[in-house]
């Protein structure tokens, strides 16, 4: 036991940091990892935490076997403990709002404002499936169709020579009838002499066409559409197509030689999930959340970390004691008590750590809601029952 340091009543924090950083060679770094080394605050409270925690486990009326580095490893360890836990959950809390976000901002300590822009993204998928707008590109090719050629094969025609060979969906073939409105206000149907000279009267003869600046009700404009549309669906083939693996079959079969345009996506283009640019939260390995520094820990969480100290130094002093479970006195010898120690110093710290988890649960978004919801119940049930006053002409 001679061989065991022993805490000597009192530490000097400031003078290990200055052995430190004047001569790194030979000094001793005050803590472990050195987070907090350069916060003033740390630094003027170390001391008092190493003796607090001396005190609390029974100096000077047993000698305990730790070193002041010692208890400053546990004041260090305790506080990187409860930064940890308060930005995972606010991780956590906020992960649908950050992801996408850029990583370079920090968010320690800082009030997130969530959006829609999550829900937004998922929804741009949907929008580009629907053609509303989204992420990915609809774009426009053409084929030149034949006479008396029904089915055209897009792949070999447009993907392989515009597309490089890449896969491409197609969206949309415009392939229809020449719209009604076009023909009845065809400008080579002719209207009459009498209606000519009548607009001609107007100053109106010279315009194409002429006859769209006639008033007429609406109605014969739409019985006249109808009766074209209906005219074409009955006597005429419909114009539709089929597609099967971009093989295109036309109805009723071309006559001429036109272009036939369509819409189509590059299925890499939408089957691409990187849509973030590099250095974008991903998941909870790169949340943008720094170490807090233990000047910007108020009283709550100040309170927590000289627990959590404590409980760091009881696990250590015994499991320095069980290294010597029993030691020589006149006439006998005694036993230490490292196995309780230890056992008390994870307990206390594990109460600690669920004690703190369940707190930032229950200040969680979704929690804090549910009792903004429950307290606004509350205060209408109350003015519910505020008489009302009756007023009197």
């Amino acid at each position: 036991m001679a061989s065991v340091s022993i805490w000597p009543g009192s530490s000097s924090f400031a003078t290990l940091s200055a052995s430190f950083y004047n001569t790194p060679s030979t000094g001793s770094r005050p803590t472990p990892f050195g987070y907090y080394d350069d916060d003033q605050q740390f630094k003027s409270t170390a001391d008092k935490v190493a003796s607090w925690c001396a005190y609390r486990l029974g100096y000077p009326i047993t000698d305990v076997e730790l070193q002041d580095i010692n208890f400053f490893a546990a004041f260090e360890e305790a506080v990187t403990e409860f930064g940890t836990l308060v930005n995972m959950y606010n991780a956590k809390d906020y992960m649908s709002t950050l992801i996408g976000t850029s990583t370079s901002n920090d968010l320690s300590q800082r009030v997130i404002s969530t959006n829609l822009g999550r829900l937004v993204s998922i929804a741009k998928n949907y929008g580009s499936e629907a053609g509303s707008g989204g992420n990915v590109d609809w774009k426009r090719g053409y084929i030149q169709l034949s006479p008396a050629t029904q089915s055209y094969d897009l792949n070999a025609l447009w993907a392989n020579v515009s597309e490089s060979g890449n896969a491409i969906e197609i969206k949309r073939v415009y392939h229809e009838f020449t719209p009604a409105i076009v023909r009845y206000f065809d400008p080579y149907v002719g209207t009459g002499a009498g209606t000519q000279q009548l607009l001609d009267s107007f100053g109106w003869g010279s315009y194409s066409p002429a006859v769209s600046f006639l008033v007429m009700p609406i109605y014969a404009d739409l019985l006249r559409m109808q009766a074209i549309e209906l005219n074409d669906s009955i006597r005429k083939s419909s114009y539709t197509y089929k597609i099967r693996n971009n093989k295109l079959t036309l109805f009723p079969i071309p006559q001429s030689n036109i272009n036939l345009w369509f819409e189509y996506v590059v299925e890499e283009d939408r089957n691409n999930p990187i849509i973030f640019p590099t250095g974008s939260v991903s998941d909870l390995s790169n949340v943008p959340y720094s170490r807090i520094q233990f000047q910007n820990i108020k009283d709550i969480g100040v309170r927590w970390i000289y627990q959590y100290a404590l409980a760091i130094s009881k696990e250590m002093l015994g499991n320095v004691r069980n290294k010597y479970s029993s030691i020589p006195i006149p006439g006998a010898e005694t036993t230490l008590n490292g196995a309780d120690l230890v056992s008390q110093g994870r307990e206390e710290k594990t109460n600690l750590v669920t004690e703190l988890k369940e707190l930032l649960e229950s200040m969680g978004r979704q929690v804090q809601m549910e009792k903004e919801g429950s307290i606004a119940d509350s205060v209408q049930k109350q003015l519910n029952k505020v008489p009302l006053h009756i007023y009197i002409k």
